[in-house]
């Protein structure tokens, strides 16, 4: 079983930047495909972005290319998501995920969520 637990949302203004975290709870973590999700009010769920076990190939969903960085600590069992010029349209519940492959398929593990907002 592997637990995850997601921090460093919050409120932030247009423009902004925030730096979420995942912590894994597995020894295994180098083993996993990492990944970012987002669901805003009233949406589905959807991709944000992913990385390799290694770090050395990443994915992420079109709108947030050249925002959105997604890295790992494979030392510290931690995976993060830099995000920059946020914008209001970026608020939303942002998940972790782990899973076997690198996009927006066959994630079997899942955190609970930080909310960020983003204000106009």
């Amino acid at each position: 079983q592997v637990q995850l637990v997601e921090s460093g949302g919050g409120l932030v203004q247009a423009g902004g930047s925030l730096r979420l975290s995942c912590a894994a709870s597995t020894r295994a973590f180098i083993t996993l495909v990492m990944g970012w999700f987002r669901q805003a009010p009233g949406k589905e769920r959807e991709f944000v972005a992913s990385i390799s076990q290694n770090g050395d190939r990443t994915m992420y969903l079109d709108s947030v290319k050249g925002r959105f960085t997604i890295s790992r600590d494979n030392a510290k069992n931690t995976v993060y998501l830099q995000m920059n010029s946020l914008k209001p349209e970026d608020t939303a519940i942002y998940y972790c995920a782990a899973g076997s492959t690198v996009g927006q398929y066959g994630y079997n593990y899942w955190g609970q969520g930080t909310q960020v907002t983003v204000s106009s």
